[in-house]
């Protein structure tokens, strides 16, 4: 079924704003969804709020939320039924509007398997060309194109999605973001359109930063790809002069292994050489890092004799890898003496998030040792609270007294850190042990 996606040129027009919409006596759900209020448009979709109840011009609420490039909105109107392929009296389909508007979290949301049906291939060619055009023209330069407008853009980075993030350009007064590449790359993977290697590296370095959601996309869709080719061509970078495309190349090779759910795990034995290797070498920081936390994920004493040499490290992200990444790997589960004394080490660490990783790590280790259990007791006092609520945790794993008193002076779990339920209800629930309740 065709939903009119492709109606007018894959790269020409001008960015719809929905103009200037009147807001006395419009619905409650259209303000909270232009506004991109999840919390309201939750409360009031709950309340049996219309979920495709149009503003005064006829706007779709779903449009609305496209136009805010709020995904978190858009999801949840499409889960309470909203119809995502309708458009507005003057604005285009909702799938071209939100390739337009540079949001991969969007773009995903109108992929959905619940609308994917309702575009045809042709469609999807066409919104596959035009997130290239902005990929490839840039987002500024097509800013300035359509607005006509001059001068530089105004710039500021917004989260995209629970994981990566974007920035948002404005100009002539259109705002934009700037995951294009990312969409680009989603909707060939769509079309089984393979791309290759150097192209969807290209695309991940066009911002040379991991935490942006082009980055993200091209090393997961390399490293689901799982094939001897990809794998040969991330190990090469391992050698470039360039520490981003190693930082790169690493990733893919972690991702690869992390993905791998075969029951043969083909790639555990060839990632686990390269990262041993490649720890003694590397000097970028954020190269090491990575190179560390993909050994963390092959417990037993190849990574641990891998991991323990920098344990000392000047630069916390380093050690902090190491404190993730040793294991209990013997059984019953047992820290070796020298993870143990590293681990040791490291829980007293000036950095209060290092401290907390190895206190998290001897937790979850469950090692009998007496002094790893005294080394916990000592975090009860520790100036950071979340160290504390790991200690509590900690103890409670091990079945140590000391975690109630510890719990009962931190008092109830507070709202904003979640994971304090967990680790102070362990406590609760070693009272229970104890009492046999």
């Amino acid at each position: 079924m065709s939903t009119g996606a492709g109606t007018s040129g894959a790269v020409d027009g001008e960015l719809p704003t929905g103009g200037e919409l009147p807001l006395d006596g419009e619905p409650p759900l259209v303000a909270a969804a232009r506004d991109g209020d999840t919390d309201l448009v939750r409360r009031l979709l709950l309340e049996d709020g219309d979920p495709d109840v149009c503003d005064a011009r006829g706007t779709p609420v779903f449009w609305l939320a496209v136009e805010a490039r709020s995904a978190t909105v858009a999801q949840l109107l499409l889960d309470h039924g909203a119809d995502a392929v309708r458009c507005g009296p003057d604005g285009p389909h909702p799938l071209r509007a939100a390739v337009d508007r540079g949001s991969p979290a969007l773009v995903e949301v109108l992929l959905d398997s619940r609308v994917r049906a309702r575009y045809g291939e042709q469609e999807l060619l066409e919104m596959r060309d035009l997130a290239r055009h902005w990929y490839e023209t840039g987002v500024e330069a097509e800013l300035r194109r359509r607005t006509g407008a001059g001068g530089s853009a105004g710039r500021v980075r917004v989260q995209d999605d629970e994981f990566n993030s974007v920035h948002e350009l404005s100009l002539g007064g259109t705002t934009v973001r700037d995951g294009h590449a990312a969409i680009l790359t989603r909707l060939e993977e769509l079309l089984r359109i393979r791309a290759g290697f150097e192209e969807l590296m290209g695309r991940a370095l066009t911002h040379r930063d991991p935490d942006h959601t082009a980055w993200g996309s091209a090393a997961i869709l390399l490293a689901h790809r799982r094939d001897e080719e990809t794998w040969t061509a991330a190990a090469a970078l391992r050698a470039h002069p360039d520490p981003v495309r190693r930082l790169f190349g690493a990733e893919v090779l972690r991702l690869t292994h992390l993905f791998d759910d075969g029951d043969e795990d083909a790639f555990a034995g060839p990632a686990l050489d390269i990262f041993t290797d490649w720890s003694a070498e590397e000097t970028d920081l954020a190269v090491l890092t990575e190179v560390l936390v993909a050994l963390g994920e092959h417990p037993g004493p190849r990574a641990e004799a891998a991991l323990l040499p920098h344990a000392g490290h000047r630069d916390a992200r380093v050690r902090r890898a190491v404190a993730q990444g040793l294991s209990a790997w013997s059984s019953p589960p047992v820290f070796s003496g020298a993870a143990r004394a590293a681990l040791r080490e490291l829980m007293t660490d000036k950095e209060a998030v290092v401290r907390e990783d190895a206190c998290l790590t001897v937790a979850v280790g469950r090692d009998r040792d007496p002094a790893l259990a005294d080394a916990l007791a000592a975090l009860l006092d520790d100036a950071d609270r979340r160290v504390q609520a790991v200690a509590v945790y900690g103890l409670a794993l091990h079945d140590d007294e000391r975690c109630v008193e510890g719990a009962r002076r931190l008092g109830p779990p507070r709202p904003d850190r979640p994971d304090e339920e967990r680790y102070l209800g362990a406590a609760w629930r070693y009272e229970w042990r104890r009492d046999g309740r």
